[in-house]
């Protein structure tokens, strides 16, 4: 556990907390105004949501005329679009990157009709997972915990070193996607504000930690979904190792979007499985 010191050191993130207080401001008083003000009904979103960090996926199932947009999404800073995919429906929004701003939508989404929400975030290679020949990405990782080096956790949980995932819903998620084509492992990562502040040190605490991969949300989500009771899962697409090298990033065919894909249906399918 962090150790937060004398009350009179600790940095204002940790001051003034009381974690099981009601928030004054509601998710959904917030959308009423903006339904009121956009002349919207209310209208559920589907109940399997995703957030595309990058924004491949929903790129791609635009460019093959596969994504609408959702009529009764009110979100004053997004859009959010349904589609189907191995006979499931989902809804989908696109360059939802960080923590702050995921945690945002997913309080948004959770009062709209999601039950269940997926994030596929591009990510940085910190320690190659054991089992993957030759190291090198892309793959994927089920993030079971997360290095709180961000701020919105701590608005949602007292401080700890890590926020988890729900054990049975990796369990379920690992189960399913034994099979499902792309290597997909699964491990910790480390969630960052500051990803041009990877400084060496920073990354040798994260590999001490054993952490597989560095992002920007899965540690508010998990803080978000542990507080609120909502079922979080993250996906770190490892996709680079932090452009040292020329021709980092590469995701493989359409940006990765079919593989990812993939891995979502099979996750969407083992919640529905253990819900």
């Amino acid at each position: 556990m962090i150790d937060s010191g004398d009350a009179r050191d600790r940095p204002p993130i940790l001051g003034g907390k009381d974690h099981a207080a009601p928030s004054v401001f509601e998710p959904a008083n917030l959308l009423r105004e903006a339904r009121r003000q956009k002349g919207l009904m209310p209208a559920a979103v589907p109940e399997i949501c995703l957030l595309d960090p990058d924004g491949d996926i929903l790129r791609a199932l635009r460019h093959a005329g596969r994504a609408t947009l959702s009529p009764g999404w009110a979100c004053y800073h997004t859009e959010l679009f349904e589609f189907e995919h191995a006979a499931l429906r989902f809804g989908i929004i696109g360059c939802a990157v960080g923590a702050s701003f995921a945690v945002l939508l997913a309080e948004q989404l959770f009062v709209s009709g999601c039950r269940f929400l997926v994030s596929v975030t591009s990510a940085g290679q910190i320690t190659p997972p054991l089992q993957h020949d030759g190291g090198a990405p892309p793959y994927f990782v089920v993030i079971d915990r997360a290095l709180r080096d961000e701020g919105t956790s701590y608005h949602y949980l007292p401080p700890g070193d890590f926020a988890a995932a729900d054990p049975a819903l990796v369990a379920a998620a690992m189960g399913a996607l034994r099979d499902a084509g792309p290597p997909v492992y699964q491990g910790a990562s480390w969630t960052t504000d500051a990803p041009f502040r990877e400084t060496e040190m920073a990354i040798e605490r994260a590999r001490a930690h054993g952490i597989l991969a560095v992002e920007m949300e899965a540690a508010a989500l998990y803080a978000f979904a542990r507080a609120r009771g909502n079922p979080v899962l993250c996906l770190a697409h490892v996709t680079n190792q932090m452009a040292v090298n020329t021709g980092d990033f590469e995701k493989g065919e359409a940006a990765g979007a079919q593989a990812s894909l993939q891995v979502v249906a099979a996750v969407a399918r083992a919640w529905q499985t253990c819900r």
